[in-house]
């Protein structure tokens, strides 16, 4: 059979660890023997991360903008722990906080459904799509340790030298001060990026923060929001018959467990992290929620949303069989292979993206699939497949659909 050809490439971003492990897995069953695959490869791996200072998080994340779309496997965001396993010189930041600061786009997170594994929540009937800012707030922010007592302000100096001040706090002992920022510019494409992307899928918005305490900071952007609202979308969103709503982040959390889905839930940056692995988990599995990085400016990245698997990985170092859950890793491939031929004109490579979800899936519903859905769903005389097992059925069922 003739490879799908493909015309631009995509930004690669290798990973860590297990998922390292099923990213040649996928690569090697599920694309090179169906697409002439074109990327430029990026190691994010954790020691190329220590071996370039970063600067290779920094150069995916500027490809990303040359060829505006790349796919990245989940890495290591180390602790002190990891800096002593892997002899790091330093505790190198978040690369998907560097790359969603670049980019400045917004993280948007939704469940695979597939049947027999059921929702937590026993009222949720459709996807609910997790909107996440992606940038600044705690993943920017300055921190400092207070050794006694004394007085921290935040301070303000314009360009002319005048100064601005606040009093954060009187320490009468030691304690711990933070102080994080946002951008009126980024706030502003957050808010566009949900506002349009609620348009696409024609499903309600709701924005939740907590403007009664944080008076200026979450209040900022409620007002954002509203005025980007009321000057560009509200009436496209009538002629479309959806809605967008404010509400505060601890309403939204009770309403989201009482309804059923289908809409968009866009959240600031630390919320949406925590909200994100909530809905994940409550419709199933982590391992089974997709996540694209919007822009603006039209970037998109592709990641699965969770980690980097490390309990499996230690056993497969051991020669250990693993049964890990490719779902998501998958669906981060078919999605920036789709939104390649999407933008490049390629139907073709759209048509076997969507083959490549339905193979996956069908799989699942055939009864095969890995240890963690297996332990949870409602199918009978169900098959336990170990990580590679699992890619080999998958191009079984794609093997079946291209022919």
């Amino acid at each position: 059979m003739e490879k799908i050809k493909m015309t631009t490439p995509l930004v690669e971003m290798d990973g860590d660890e297990m998922t390292r492990i099923l990213w040649e897995m996928i690569k090697e069953e599920l694309l090179l023997p169906f697409v002439d695959l074109k990327t430029e490869y990026y190691d994010l791996g954790l020691e190329n991360r220590d071996h370039t200072d970063d600067q290779v998080t920094v150069d995916a994340a500027e490809a990303t903008k040359k060829y505006k779309v790349a796919v990245k496997c989940a890495t290591i965001t180390p602790n002190a722990s990891r800096v002593e396993e892997y002899h790091l010189k330093k505790m190198w930041k978040s690369p998907n906080g560097t790359i969603r600061a670049l980019l400045d786009g917004t993280v948007f997170r939704a469940p695979i459904l597939v049947k027999g594994i059921e929702p937590y929540v026993r009222t949720w009937k459709k996807p609910i799509t997790l909107a996440r800012h992606a940038y600044g707030d705690v993943y920017k922010a300055s921190e400092m340790r207070i050794p006694g007592p004394g007085k921290v302000e935040l301070v303000y100096t314009a360009a002319d030298q005048s100064t601005v001040s606040t009093l954060v706090h009187e320490f009468q002992g030691a304690g711990i001060v933070q102080g994080m920022h946002n951008l009126d510019a980024s706030i502003e494409s957050f808010a566009k990026s949900c506002f349009q992307y609620a348009l696409d899928l024609k499903q309600d918005l709701w924005f939740a923060a907590k403007d009664t305490i944080s008076k200026q900071y979450d209040h900022h952007f409620k007002d954002v929001f509203e005025e980007v609202y009321e000057r560009e979308y509200r009436e496209a969103f009538e002629k479309a018959g959806i809605t967008y709503f404010y509400t505060l982040i601890d309403d939204a959390v009770a309403r989201v467990v009482k309804s059923e889905g289908g809409f968009i839930w866009a959240c600031k940056n630390y919320d949406g992290d925590v909200m994100s692995d909530l809905v994940a988990t409550a419709f199933g599995s982590l391992a089974m929620m997709t996540s694209v990085l919007v822009s603006p400016k039209g970037y998109y990245e592709y990641e699965a949303a969770h980690g980097t698997v490390q309990r499996h990985y230690y056993k497969h170092l051991k020669g250990e069989e693993t049964s890990t859950n490719s779902m998501a890793t998958i669906f981060a491939w078919s999605g920036a292979l789709r939104k390649r031929g999407e933008l490049d004109g390629s139907k073709e490579l759209m048509h076997f993206a969507d083959l490549l979800e339905q193979a996956s899936i069908q799989t699942i519903e055939s009864g095969r699939m890995t240890k963690d859905l297996a332990l949870i769903t409602s199918l009978t005389d169900v098959t336990v497949l170990s990580s590679r097992d699992f890619i080999k059925a998958v191009r079984e069922e794609l093997e079946k659909m291209m022919a």
